[in-house]
């Protein structure tokens, strides 16, 4: 499939996977020849941040034992500061010193930022290997730095442009959430109830101290996100009861602004109220540079 970029200066599609770039970008070098390990760096933007030790050891032995069957792919490093840099394979890369390796074998392309950020992200998400944290990131990478939408994304990478909103979602949850999610004690789908809910860290917490099914973690954010007939009685006010596309347009305004979104419509008045919690001064610096560009450079 030939280069090509549209008037908005995105980059082809990936949809059909890894071998697509492969088939179209520039090589260098594509016979897979042996490079010196120490002349080999990693991607700092590479989606991937975490490593299983164990499942690093028992690469590392099998690589010990019959080497590194497929080729790492790099491009000249653009900064420097080695001769090459990681494409895809970083893992490879690190079983390989464990297994002491003085050289790999490597498939060396010509590849500008975005199209070694896609490849990255491309190679994971189809290897699966990314936690549903560093996949939500790698999507967030690709939007902020290249401009991409959801929509340009589940082209490039074939995925559904829900399944592409549901793990932005994740990234407006409180890293006391985050941290629940990368540990394993939480899964994506109790991540994704807890998005909507008034305290998602206490209400986490409680799923994981009840041992909560997903589904009894939905009924449970359900509750927390609107108030109580109680509450609603002593107020003097009618419990609210948000429609489903209004509950769709929260999530989507999180996603994409990666803060929490609650929108109280009033159908009795026709307006209503938006309220955007940050959790930051840059979250905040962010926002009001989305709302009044050239605001923060005022000073």
């Amino acid at each position: 499939m030939a280069t090509k970029k549209n008037t908005k200066g995105k980059s082809r599609g990936l949809g059909r996977g890894l071998d697509t770039l492969l088939g179209s970008a520039g090589a260098t070098d594509r016979s897979g020849r042996r490079v010196p390990i120490e002349k080999i760096a990693p991607n700092p933007d590479q989606p991937r941040r975490s490593f299983d030790e164990a499942g690093l050891k028992e690469l590392a032995a099998s690589i010990a034992e019959r080497g590194i069957i497929q080729p790492l792919i790099v491009r000249p490093s653009p900064k420097g500061k080695s001769e090459y840099e990681i494409v895809a394979g970083e893992r490879r890369w690190r079983a390989a010193q464990k297994a002491r390796l003085h050289e790999v074998p490597v498939m060396i392309l010509t590849l500008d930022d975005r199209e070694a950020l896609e490849a990255a992200i491309v190679e994971n998400v189809q290897r699966e290997d990314l936690n549903p944290l560093e996949e939500a990131e790698g999507y967030s990478q690709l939007m902020e730095k290249f401009g991409h939408t959801q929509k340009d994304l589940s082209g490039i990478l074939g995925k559904s442009r829900s399944h592409i909103a549901n793990a932005l979602r994740l990234l407006t949850l409180p890293e006391e959430v985050k941290g629940y999610l990368r540990d394993g004690k939480l899964s994506a789908s109790h991540a994704r109830a807890l998005v909507s809910v008034e305290n998602p860290s206490a209400t986490a917490r409680e799923v994981i101290s009840g041992g909560l099914s997903v589904r009894d973690t939905e009924r449970l954010a359900q509750s927390t996100a609107e108030p109580s007939p109680q509450k609603a009685k002593r107020s003097g006010r009618k419990a609210p009861g948000k429609d489903a596309d209004t509950r769709a347009l929260e999530r989507d305004m999180s996603a994409d602004l990666k803060m929490k979104v609650v929108i109280n419509h009033r159908a009795d008045k026709g307006g209503g109220r938006i309220s955007i919690v940050y959790d930051s001064l840059g979250q905040l610096d962010d926002l009001i540079g989305r709302l009044m560009p050239g605001a923060s450079d005022s000073d």
